[in-house]
């Protein structure tokens, strides 16, 4: 299997759980609700709630506007375009406040397995092993992926690719502004 690839122009808005916003889902593996891992992005319009996800191990990041402030019980987090992903306890679901207008963040969503998301911004390149999941979603940049010596498969900006690796192999991403994401599976 290559990499699947899927522009988020091409994938329908969905309300939010919460009705608070609206979301794209481009990827929900291995399917629909009985997802173990979940990538979305969400447009944030208006300040409000996130939706609660018990169980959930949940990755976000800002891919545009001027970020957001995400209010905890006891503790608050500034997200912007530069920062790194930021991982939380998925029930927890916190005020979010816009900042400088409406945002679109990537969520990475994790249930019942390992995994990370971070910023790429230049050539990454490691050794995974079988049965990981990688995904690689160019942000406002154009981004390459090559698993092994496959052909190297480049993204328009607003793509995510991922797959399912067969075997253990090294994987390499270059882009000036996409993301990474890894899970166990």
């Amino acid at each position: 299997m290559s990499f699947q690839c899927v522009a988020q122009d091409d994938v329908m808005l969905q309300a939010w759980r919460n009705g608070g916003g609206q979301t794209r889902e481009l990827l929900a593996w291995p399917h629909g609700a009985d997802w173990s891992v979940r990538i979305s992005l969400a447009d944030i319009e208006a300040d409000g709630p996130f939706s609660p996800f018990p169980g959930v191990q949940r990755w976000f990041a800002v891919v545009q506007g001027g970020g957001v402030q995400l209010q905890f019980a006891d503790t608050s987090r500034f997200i912007g375009l530069s920062d790194e992903p930021f991982c939380f306890d998925g029930a927890l679901a916190p005020a979010c406040v816009m900042l400088q207008g409406p945002t679109r963040d990537l969520n990475l969503m994790l249930r019942g397995v390992a995994g990370h998301m971070r910023r790429l911004r230049g050539v990454l390149s490691c050794d995974l092993g079988a049965h990981g999941l990688v995904a690689v979603y160019a942000a406002s940049a154009s981004a390459e992926i090559q698993y092994g010596d496959e052909a190297t498969l480049t993204l328009p900006p607003g793509t995510l690719a991922w797959r399912c690796l067969p075997s253990p192999g090294r994987v390499r991403a270059d882009s000036m502004d996409a993301l990474w994401l890894e899970a166990a599976v």
